[in-house]
Formats: C-alpha cells, structure tokens, sequence
C-alpha cells in the first residue's frame, strides 16, 4: 500500500505545482491575493494545513475559477483513473501473492516419502502442480503461432464461482495427509481448475494406479488435413509455385500433379497467352505472356508450370515473394535419345539417319543460329535461361558449368531426379506440405518401349562430351538430391513413403484404368484423352474403367488428360468469355475454309465432267486423264490446307456430283460413263 500512496502524494504535488504556477502567471489580474488568503487561512487554523493540503486548495482554487477549467476536469479525471488503475494492480498483487502462499503451504505439507530424490514422475507431478498457480494468476499464453487466443468473455463462469472453487481447494490442502492423498488432492484441483478455465491447453495427468502419463485425446475434427505437424513444428500447403518444366524429363507428370492440385483447391494459373500451349517459348519468358496481365483482370496467381525459357527477374514480377521455385532434371544420355526421336524435324536431325551418325560427324549438321536447333545442345542449360553454347576447353567448361549451378541454386531451392521419380515425389510432398494422395499420378506423354533405342557405351560418353554443361549440371544436382534426403528424411523413412506411393498408384491403376496401364494412341478410346503426337515417338495414352460413378470418373479422367487438352480445360474454367469468344471466331474460320473448300470441289468435278462429255476420240481420253489427275492434285491440296473437315465429307461431294452427272448423261456415249464410273475409287483412295 506504500507505493499506492506515494503515488497519490506524487498526483497531488504535481497538480499542486500546476496551480501554483499558474496563480504566478496570472494571480496578479484574475486571482489576486489568493496565496495570502490561503496563508492567513492556515494561520488562522493554528498552521495546522499541512503543505500537500495548501497545494491541493490552491489546485481546486484555480481549477474551479480559472477560464480553462474544463482543461483542469479533464487532467483530474485523468488523474483518478490512474490512481484506480493502480489500485488495482496492488489488489491483483496481493490475490496472487495469497495464491502462490497457499501452493507453498501445500508443498510444506506433503508426506515426507515424497522427499526422496525426485523421478520424472514426480518432477512431473510438480510442474502440473505449477501449472494451476500459472492458471490463476494469469491467462493461457500462446506456444504456438497456430493456438488462437480466447477471449476472456468466453468463460461463462463468474468471479464467485470462482472463489467457491478455491475456497474449496483451501479446505482439501489444510486437511490432513492421510485423509487426502496428495496426488489426489493434485487431480482434484487439477479438474477444479479445468472447469474455469475450459480453453486451457491440457496437461498430462498421472493416474492414481498405474502412474502412466494419459495424452489428451485427439480431436475428431479433421478439417486440415493436408496441415503436416510434427513435435513441434507446423507446415502450411504452400500455393503459389513456379515450376520450370524441362523437355523431356517426365515434366508433363509433374504438371498434371500440379494442375490437379490447383484445380480442386481453386487456385489461378498463369496461363499461357492467347490460349497458347507454351508461354512463347524459346523466346525469354515476360510477365505479359500471361494471360490477364495486361487486362489486369487476374489480381494474383498461385502456379506458374508451363514450358518457357526462365527468366528471373521477368518470372518475380508475376509471381508473390513467398513463391517455391523447383524443377526437375534428367540424364542427358537418356534424354538426349529421347529428344532426336521426338525433334527428328528440326534443321540439325533431319539430314541424319541416327543419333549415332549425328554425333560421329560431331554434330556438323549442328548450327546454333538456325531456329528449333536449340533442342540438339545443352537443352536443359537453355531452358534455365542460360548461355547453351559448347565451352571451347576444360577450363572454360569449368568455369561456365560453376556459374549454370550457381545459377540454378540460386533460383531454386528444390531439384528433382526423374531417374528416381518416386523418391522425387516424396521429397516433392514434404517440401510442399502436401499430402500423398496430392502427389500420386500416372505416367503421361511417355514413349512406347518400341519407339526406345539403347545406346551403346561409345555413343554415351559422345553424348556427356556433347552435352558438357548439361552433365555437369545433372551431376552435381544429382549428389546434392541425396544429401537433401539424408539430411531431412533418411533412407528409411524414404524408403517407406515410396512403398506407399507406388501401392497408392497400383490400387488407382485397379480402379481406373481399363487395360491396368498405358495403351498406344490408336487404342484410346476417348479421342478426348487421346494424346498429342510429334515426330517419330509414340505417345501413349489411357483407358477409363467402364461403370464409374460421377466422382470416380471425375477423379480418373483428371489423372489421365493429356497436357493439351488439360490446360485448354483451365484456360476455359479461368477465362470462360475469352474461350467463348475464341471458340466463336474458331468455328467461323472452319466454316469459311469449309465452304471455300466446297466450291473447289464443286468447280473441279464440273470441269472434268465437261471434258468428258465433249471428247470422244481416244486421243481426247488420253487428255481426259491428264486433266482428270490435275484436277484430283488441286483436290488433294486444298483438303491438305484445310485444318478442320469435321463437318464436311470430301467424298460424299464427290459422289454426289458423280451420280447427278451419271444421271444426267445416261444417254450420252458409253465411254464418257466408263470415265466416270471408273473415276469413283481412285479419288476415294487419295482422299
């Protein structure tokens, strides 16, 4: 109580300090001789007026009088707000004081076979004993970022409940030893305490028989569940990603993994312009590629995944700054056979018969300059936005491959192996906090086993030589992959999440899938699901199960779509008025071309039609076929250019226009139906 009255006196002084000066500055016009009628009012009374009691008349004086008096009301309401402030303080002090005595008198009182050297089970005991004085002094405090705080007016229990229940935990502590074992006196308050605080994390408590430590039980309540939480630490899924899909590295896998993930959650993708499969790429990649940047009608994006040739600065202007960057690489022996089968096309593969000839000539059909023939070097250099071109010696190899894996690890913190697909995924799950289910896929946009060649051992070390930043790159990532899963996983646990990943995927390969696996393009069933072909690779595809329900199906058909025509689906389901407007313009063009390609067809059968009918001789046949062939090759060319003939049957036209002409001329000479007639199946087989 001393410091609440020193307080007091320090209020009073001040105020009275106040007062004072300010009877100084204006005593003499708006109250004069007020410190002479105090002091002859203090005389009067014998000098008993203390001084603190003169300064306190003098601040009620001028308070009261002065013209800035609602000032002074303020500063004393002001005032005995801080003096209750603290006289509540002191009164929470003395309460908790009172409490942490009756803990202490309660420790006094044990029996004395407690005082031996204390077990884990007692130090236990002892800190749950701790924990109710820590209850009632003061309010649970936050561990973790992930316990919300409880309002105190959630406790529905008043402050005479309160101390009913520790009046009655006084009685049981002053009762004897032997009445109340001490143990139960611990559980009693324990449950006591329980009651008034129902949001307090819970502790272990000690059972009387068998003195085992009882968890809390767990909550039903599963609303999270991709929230991974271990002993102490808690992961949240992360949402916003950019992954740099490299060619022929099983990348279309991990896209899909990443487009099934984003479309179940809602999440936005950048998606290419234009409805375009790739966001321009080989060309650098830019932020404007992205459709919804420049309308600015998309406010954030979460994923970033389609093919492009990486460029930092350009990617973290679309993307947040708390965005994971990871890719994926590939041995380039490997990758290299896949990519001259796949890119056969291009300038620098298309002279050769074989990758073998293509690298005994050392690449001489091989020009950097030429457009598409980025895809013959170094491609994986390329795609992370780096120089791709062949270092000239050892030295400058060494120097350029240190720079590209710098580079790399600068911009990505996770690399994946496809080599070990399965344990990429696993460490693909934990550095993402996902769950299992969100990384289980199948195989897509992989090559049959016949469109495979093995490569013999002298051709290897050719392609490692040709290929030098790409094997350096693909080395060291390939050792700093295991050391990451050594330092976080192990072995063991590795090796246990991938048997779970691979059983997952057998029982979805049983439920969905009609064949069990993959099937070559002209077995798929579905032409929606069919595959995009390029170059001289089979591109396999899947089956769906016959007798799926709706979210089987639905669960299925999103594991097995193809890359093209699942980022055509999301292009739709982001931007449906622009995919409308393109499907419009779309049809209008295949109508146009449709009909232009109606009236050629039209205009060339009538012209031979009347060849036939006004040439008789043998001599003219013979200039009926030329023409015939000529008009056929004109034919041919305009169904070639023509993209979509959907809605248009080539041959029907043709067949038509032949039988209106047979049955017109049925009286004309034999040999102009024998022309006819005869004209019928050698269009058909060219068309």
């Amino acid at each position: 109580m001393n410091s609440a009255k020193e307080f007091c006196v320090g209020v009073v002084w001040f105020a009275g300090c106040h007062a004072s000066c300010w009877s100084r500055c204006c005593g003499s016009r708006a109250f004069p001789g007020d410190l002479a009628g105090i002091s002859e009012a203090n005389r009067s009374i014998g000098g008993k007026l203390s001084a603190y009691r003169l300064l306190l008349m003098m601040c009620v004086r001028v308070t009261c009088c002065s013209r800035l008096r609602f000032m002074w009301f303020a500063l004393m309401v002001l005032t005995v707000l801080c003096v209750a402030l603290q006289m509540l303080g002191v009164v929470r002090q003395a309460r908790s004081s009172k409490v942490l005595k009756l803990v202490s008198e309660q420790l006094v009182r044990m029996p004395a076979e407690i005082h031996r050297p204390m077990k884990r089970k007692d130090w236990e005991n002892l800190e749950s004993l701790w924990a109710v004085s820590a209850a009632i002094v003061e309010e649970p405090v936050d561990q973790h970022s992930f316990i919300q705080r409880r309002d105190e007016s959630e406790n529905p229990h008043s402050e005479e409940e309160r101390e009913q229940v520790l009046e009655v935990a006084r009685k049981m502590f002053t009762s004897t030893t032997k009445a109340v074992p001490p143990m139960e006196a611990n559980k009693f308050l324990l449950d006591q305490v329980a009651k008034l605080f129902p949001h307090q994390p819970q502790r272990p408590v000690i059972t009387k028989n068998n003195h085992e430590i009882q968890k809390p039980p767990q909550s039903d309540d599963d609303t999270d569940k991709y929230t991974v939480k271990s002993q102490a630490v808690t992961c949240q899924p992360k949402n916003h990603i950019v992954f740099l899909k490299t060619h022929k590295t099983a990348s279309s896998t991990i896209l899909n993994i990443l487009y099934r993930y984003g479309d179940s959650h809602n999440l936005t993708f950048a998606l290419p312009l234009n409805m375009h499969s790739q966001l321009f790429y080989p060309a650098f990649f830019a932020a404007h590629f992205v459709e919804g940047v420049r309308a600015r009608s998309v406010k954030e994006f979460h994923i970033l995944c389609n093919h492009m040739r990486f460029s930092s600065q350009e990617v973290r202007k679309l993307m947040p700054k708390d965005t994971f960057y990871f890719s994926i690489l590939r041995n380039p022996v490997a990758m290299m056979e896949s990519l001259f089968v796949y890119y056969k096309a291009i300038p620098a593969f298309r002279v050769v018969k074989s990758l073998e000839e293509f690298l005994i000539q050392g690449g001489r059909s091989y020009n950097a300059s030429v457009p598409n023939n980025h895809y013959g070097r170094n491609i994986l250099t390329f795609d992370f936005g780096l120089d791709n071109t062949a270092p000239e010696n050892d030295t400058e190899l060494d120097r350029r491959s240190a720079e590209v894996i710098a580079a790399v690890e600068r911009d990505f913190p996770l690399i994946l192996i496809s080599e070990y697909f399965d344990e990429s995924l696993v460490l693909l799950k934990h550095a993402l906090c996902w769950s299992l289910d969100d990384v289980s896929s199948f195989r897509l946009n992989s090559r049959s086993e016949r469109s495979r060649r093995p490569l013999s051992a002298e051709t290897t070390e050719r392609v490692k030589q040709w290929n030098s930043l790409d094997w350096r790159l693909y080395q060291h990532f390939n050792a700093t992959f295991w050391k990451r899963i050594d330092s976080t996983l192990g072995r063991a646990k590795l090796q246990q999440e991938v048997e779970l990943l691979r059983a997952k995927r057998m029982k979805l390969e049983q439920m969905c899938l009609q064949e069990g696996g993959a099937v070559d393009p002209a077995k798929v069933q579905d032409s929606s699901l069919k595959p995009f072909q390029y170059g001289a690779a089979v591109i396999q595809g899947y089956n769906l199960r016959l007798g799926l329900n709706n979210d089987t199906r639905r669960l299925c058909q999103r594991l097995i779509t193809p890359e093209l025509q699942y980022t055509s689906a999301l292009y739709t389901k982001q931007f449906p008025q622009l995919a409308a407007a393109r499907a419009a313009a779309a049809k209008k063009i295949a109508a146009s071309r449709n009909i232009a390609t109606h009236r050629a067809v039209k205009r060339n059968i009538e012209t031979n039609a009347h060849i036939a009918m006004t040439n008789n001789t043998s001599h003219n046949n013979t200039n009926i076929a030329i023409a015939d062939k000529h008009s056929l090759n004109i034919l041919a060319n305009s169904v070639v250019h023509s993209e979509r003939q959907d809605n248009f049957d080539v041959y029907s036209v043709t067949k038509q226009y032949k039988n209106k002409e047979i049955k017109g001329n049925s009286d004309k000479h034999t040999t102009q139906k024998h022309f006819i007639n005869s004209k019928g199946p050698q269009e058909s087989t060219l068309l």
